[in-house]
């Protein structure tokens, strides 16, 4: 039999959290539950879909302990919506009562010994994480991955663990987004290796780590799972199987014009663009002048619109001027990733890809392939 007292408002966020990683199989049942594991001081709180985990640690008053899951669904709506303050709970067999000022329930659940076995902890080999830089990392790059379920590669996001340094890119075959991090291992050498993860579990790690400084690391190859964990929140992914696109191929060298743009000038001229160009699959030309660049949408339906943007242009081509177009969400999607009020362009031709970089951090580049105009 178990039995604590808990916050609401504790046990609230974290079923909250848990919920999101539940499964619908109905083949497994048990994975649309929540597993609560009542031990010494704390409650676990956990949930997996077999791709991705987590369990939190809870301050609860544990009187016994015990383990039980039930439904997620439920239990959350119903804990949400309780009164701030102190829920006491009992399991008992497959049953978990909940008592509230006003309100008591009975929920049924299943044994626990049905539930996965899951990451509790990060483990060895920890690899510590600046929590802000990676996040910020993160911004930048999980836009550009793939949503082509076909390209499993694509649609995760590539880690490189490189001495010092951690690379993180994705790529979704039209664009690429790299970022570098450095990191702080205190003396100690890693190995260079790289995983690719899931963008769904890479995207709830600023939820879960928000209130943290730092973020735990560990990854065993022969597993095929990373773990990340900080102060008693552990998040477990697998591995997404495959080679990653030799991307460090496809970075341009040559650099023929080189182009200096304010960053809300560009924002504004893309989005104007946009309202024709979403009629003609998104794309936007851009005419590069001696000290401008226009933006010229058109559409069958809607009409037409050139906009001029002020730029320093820098020439190192016999042509002085330049006709490339791109899909014009791409160049949205990259305005709104970065943080500084400048942006650089390199660009080698028509046919090449632009490099996209933020004046205010170097250690992001952002490419996107150009769209080939019909002559």
């Amino acid at each position: 039999m178990m039995k604590f007292q808990i916050l609401q408002e504790n046990f609230a966020k974290a079923l909250s959290i848990s919920s999101r990683f539940v499964s619908t199989r109905a083949q497994l049942p048990v994975l649309s539950n929540i597993f609560l594991s009542a031990k010494k001081n704390r409650l676990t709180v956990a949930s997996t879909n077999l791709e991705v985990s987590v369990s939190i640690d809870v301050g609860a008053k544990v009187e016994r302990e015990g383990d039980i899951t039930v439904p997620a669904k439920a239990i959350n709506d119903l804990v949400s919506n309780l009164s701030q303050g102190t829920i006491n709970v009992q399991g008992e067999k497959e049953k978990l009562h909940i008592k509230a000022f006003n309100f008591s329930s009975s929920l049924l659940g299943m044994n626990a010994s049905d539930f996965p076995s899951i990451p509790h902890s990060v483990g060895k080999n920890v690899i510590k994480l600046s929590k802000d830089d990676f996040i910020e990392s993160l911004s930048y790059v999980l836009f550009s991955s793939s949503l082509d379920e076909t390209r499993p590669v694509l649609t995760g996001i590539l880690l490189i663990f490189n001495g010092k340094d951690l690379h993180l890119v994705s790529t979704d075959g039209f664009r690429l987004s790299r970022r570098r991090m450095s990191m702080d291992l205190k003396g100690k050498k890693e190995k260079e290796f790289r995983i690719i993860l899931p963008k769904t579990s890479l995207s709830e790690l600023s939820r879960l780590f928000s209130d943290y400084e730092s973020i735990d690391f560990s990854y065993q190859k022969g597993e095929s799972q990373v773990v990340f964990g900080s102060q008693g929140s552990v998040l477990s992914s697998r591995t997404i199987e495959g080679d990653f696109p030799d991307f460090e191929k496809i970075i341009p060298k040559d650099k023929n014009y080189i182009l200096s743009l304010d960053r809300e000038d560009m924002l504004r001229a893309v989005k104007l663009a946009s309202v024709f160009a979403r009629d003609s699959a998104n794309v936007v030309r851009l005419k590069i002048k001696k000290n401008s660049v226009d933006f010229i949408a058109e559409s069958s339906q809607a009409g037409s619109q050139e906009n001029s943007v002020d730029a320093k242009v820098e020439f190192d081509s016999k042509d002085e001027e330049l006709e490339i177009a791109f899909n014009c969400r791409f160049l949205e999607d990259f305005l709104n990733s970065i943080k500084g009020n400048d942006i650089n362009i390199s660009l080698t031709d028509a046919n090449s890809p632009g490099l996209f970089t933020d004046s205010k951090d170097k250690e992001y580049i952002h490419l996107v392939m150009p769209v080939k105009l019909k002559d």
